[in-house]
């Protein structure tokens, strides 16, 4: 019995030596400000940590805040995570960080650091309205009742109404220090230490975690181009250089270079955007409703607004719908951040087709963009025509010019184009101009 004890005993030290040598973190970093891309990031490393049973996340934190549907999104993956998160804050978590770090299961903080100060601002830095105030008020009270911390001084953090005694009077936020957070049992530890490498290992000594094997975590070329696309200024132009591709390919017959570009960028657009958990595939589906209703309106329907209207409509609502971003209520100053794109981008694309619609036809990118000449397969073999000869005289337009378009001249199908102008079907037209197979026409003056 003595040896099969002793077996026994060793089989568990073994083992147990085993699982602390096995034992795994992940070092995330939140640094800067906090957007939606970083939300992606954070999401993607706390469900590959669930998946991995690592031991512990530790999230260092140096962040002066950011977008609150950004750090809701990163709130939410913390705070419901089976794993051990830490919070480090090193030296300051401010605004969206300090929710970050609350939603953490334990923070610790550098000596010298600072947590709080996390009312909520518009895009220009002004206090947002009183709805939004006490909405992020009763999110940073949830989050600090969730994991044991005083919900009073979470929402002080956020309300300057909130009087602390002793740390914010009324009529000021509430920031602690590194002493002060430790003293109200807001953080937990403090480390001391001057160099990077050895503030980490005084963390990994708190916890037990001196002997796990450490992973520095970053994000990935993906997340990267995320973090750029849903930069709200560069989500305009997107938006612009996609409404401007689907213009040209309505004006011009057949599919082009314009359409392809069009294509790209609206996928660009509502691509990084879904992973973002900004829109979701209902939004791109009204989105793609309104394109198929203009395009149904512009190619069956005489006229324009029976399906166009509409279809614009939706098509606006859809790229709404995904700047909005993450917000469980709607204000003024959520619905301003997903107008401003929408606006700057409406003002992009009418200012650009203007310019092209009128000075493209002239130049020779145009015949690049637009297809000019048309050759049939049931026509057989046709000898080159002399397009010279087809100055001044007239046709009728085939086909709508918008502005490209097929017009008959003496019984020939040729490919036009005018110089910026829409003109209807069986329009009377004249040759204005001929640049190799490019043919300018106009309206054929009254007889």
């Amino acid at each position: 019995m003595r040896l099969s004890t002793f077996i026994l005993a060793l089989a568990v030290s073994i083992g147990t030596l085993g699982a602390d040598e096995e034992k795994v973190v992940y070092v995330v970093p939140i640094e800067g400000t906090i957007e939606k891309g970083l939300a992606a990031f954070i999401n993607r490393v706390m469900a590959e940590a669930k998946s991995e049973g690592v031991s512990a996340v530790i999230l260092e934190i140096d962040t002066p805040g950011g977008a609150i549907d950004a750090a809701l999104t990163i709130r939410d993956a913390i705070l419901y995570s089976d794993v051990k998160t830490i919070a480090f804050i090193n030296p300051r978590a401010i605004s969206a960080g300090a929710l970050i770090s609350l939603a953490s299961e334990h923070i610790v903080m550098v000596e010298g650091g600072t947590i709080g100060a996390a009312t909520a601002v518009d895009m220009q830095g002004k206090k947002a309205s009183e709805k939004v105030i006490s909405y992020f008020r009763n999110e940073m009270k949830a989050t600090a009742e969730k994991r044991g911390r005083s919900s009073k001084l979470a929402e002080a953090m956020v309300d300057e109404d909130v009087d602390v005694e002793d740390l914010a009077p009324k009529g000021k936020l509430l920031t602690l220090t590194t002493e002060e957070a430790l003293e109200q049992k807001v953080a937990d530890f403090k480390v001391s230490a001057t160099d990077e490498g050895d503030k980490l290992q005084a963390v990994l000594e708190l916890y037990e975690l001196s002997n796990a094997s450490i992973y520095h975590q970053s994000e990935n070329w993906a997340e990267d181009l995320v973090r750029i696309l849903t930069y709200p200024y560069l989500a305009s132009l997107l938006m612009s250089l996609g409404f401007l591709g689907l213009i040209f390919e309505i004006q011009s017959p057949g599919w082009g270079v314009g359409g392809t570009i069009g294509i790209l960028c609206l996928g660009l657009f509502f691509g990084s955007h879904l992973l973002v958990n900004l829109a979701d595939w209902s939004e791109i589906l009204i989105f793609v409703v309104g394109v198929f209703l203009v395009l149904a309106d512009v190619f069956f329907i005489a006229g324009f607004g029976v399906l166009g209207a509409p279809g614009i409509v939706l098509m606006i609502t859809g790229l709404f719908l995904s700047l909005i971003g993450r917000f469980d209520l709607w204000t003024w100053d959520s619905v301003g951040m997903a107008t401003r794109p929408l606006l700057i981008a409406f003002v992009l694309t009418v200012a650009a087709a203007i310019l092209m619609i009128r000075i493209m036809p002239s130049t020779n990118a145009w015949n690049w963009l637009v297809l000019q000449a048309e050759e049939r397969s049931d026509e057989g073999y046709v000898a080159v025509f002399e397009y010279d000869t087809l100055l001044g005289t007239n046709g009728v337009a085939l086909t709508p010019l918008r502005p490209g378009g097929t017009g008959i001249f003496d019984d020939r199908r040729i490919s036009v184009a005018t110089q910026g102008e829409f003109i209807e079907k069986d329009t009377l037209i004249t040759v204005v101009e001929i640049e190799g197979t490019r043919i300018l026409v106009r309206k054929a003056d009254p007889v």
